[in-house]
């Protein structure tokens, strides 16, 4: 086994710590109802953001309509956080939280 440098860092690994990081889950972007936005905007906005299809586009849109809220994708972490940012961007009510 070679010795370590002292000059060179060594990072203490915490299983628990890397363990939650390399294997966590998906998160859930929701999109919640607004008296605000039109839903044929809506559906523009989940074409554009997510590429959907016109006909899912429109499903999730009447989701949010009559239910309030849709789950619109599940993703890592970092990918949830930019839809979610991206959905504010166009005026939407959207939020993420972890898949179950």
């Amino acid at each position: 086994m070679p010795t370590a440098n002292p000059t060179t860092p060594v990072r203490e690994r915490d299983p628990a710590t890397d363990q939650e990081h390399t294997h966590e889950g998906p998160w859930d972007v929701l999109v919640w109802d607004d008296p605000v936005n039109l839903m044929s905007y809506v559906v523009f906005v989940f074409r554009r953001v997510f590429g959907y299809p016109e006909p899912v586009a429109r499903k999730l849109m009447l989701e949010v309509h009559r239910r309030g809220k849709a789950l619109v994708a599940s993703e890592p972490r970092e990918q949830a956080e930019m839809y979610v940012q991206q959905l504010h961007g166009y005026g939407l009510q959207a939020t993420m939280q972890r898949s179950t």
